[in-house]
């Protein structure tokens, strides 16, 4: 399942290449801006994939885009071995590796720049694999999530957060609002990249949720597939086995 919502209109590069690139440059405001746009929800859904993850308890785990390692460096309060972060873009990655060296993880986590549909490792090689706001942005979902699923251990358990769309009037409207008028403005002023956070409600809105991903992840080789509503349908935590 290709998606075809790219951040730059007129550029002829790939969805893959156009993304590595947006990210690139927002980089260095983009833990700022998630933070201060979501007003800190963020960090309390993170929170909350963490605490489903603690339960299964798992040793190697893989961050696929992994952005800024916000997740990976997270996910160490479930007590893995190892923690695995990959992305696209190398200035998401070269902030990451900063914030893990200054708290001094980095024998806990590795970060390298890697395509979420072409994974630089070995069938069965992980206990968990995590992506966090980063699914929407494949540009092939399917194969993106089918690698994923080549990469888990059987019994090993996939966990998606990712935004979704709230369904109640009037939090529907008011959401839409912001996330289409007010999110791109702040962002534009604040990154400097005109369409970033114009790509960000567009993608959104492009990009399945609820059971119609379930449905998709469940076609990738997986089982009992659900989601999870987050702040009143916002964003939205999916999982699943191999």
């Amino acid at each position: 399942m290709k998606n075809t919502v790219k951040p730059y209109k007129d550029s002829s590069l790939s969805k893959k290449e156009q993304v590595a690139e947006m990210f690139d440059n927002i980089a260095g405001n983009y833990d700022f801006l998630n933070h201060f746009l979501s007003l800190g929800i963020d960090i309390f859904w993170r929170k909350r994939l963490v605490r489903r993850l603690k339960k299964q308890a798992p040793k190697q785990i893989l961050d696929v885009a992994t952005g800024t390692g916000d997740l990976a460096i997270e996910m160490l309060k479930s007590n893995p071995t190892k923690v695995v972060g990959i992305d696209i873009s190398n200035g998401m990655l070269e902030v990451g590796r900063k914030k893990i060296k200054e708290k001094g993880l980095e024998d806990k986590i590795t970060l390298q720049q890697a395509d979420s549909e072409n994974l630089p490792f070995e069938d069965a090689s992980f206990d968990a694999v995590t992506v966090s706001f980063g699914a929407r942005n494949f540009e092939n979902l399917e194969k993106g999530l089918s690698e994923m699923c080549r990469v888990l251990r059987p019994g090993g358990k996939l966990y998606i957060l990712e935004f979704s769309q709230p369904s109640l009037f009037p939090f529907k409207q008011l959401y839409q609002f912001y996330f289409k008028y007010v999110l791109p403005l702040i962002g534009k002023l604040v990154s400097k990249d005109n369409v970033a956070y114009t790509y960000l409600p567009e993608s959104v809105g492009a990009f399945p949720h609820g059971n119609k991903l379930n449905q998709i992840i469940e076609k990738c080789g997986y089982t009992n597939a659900k989601s999870h509503a987050l702040t009143m349908g916002i964003a939205s935590i999916y999982t699943a086995e191999k």
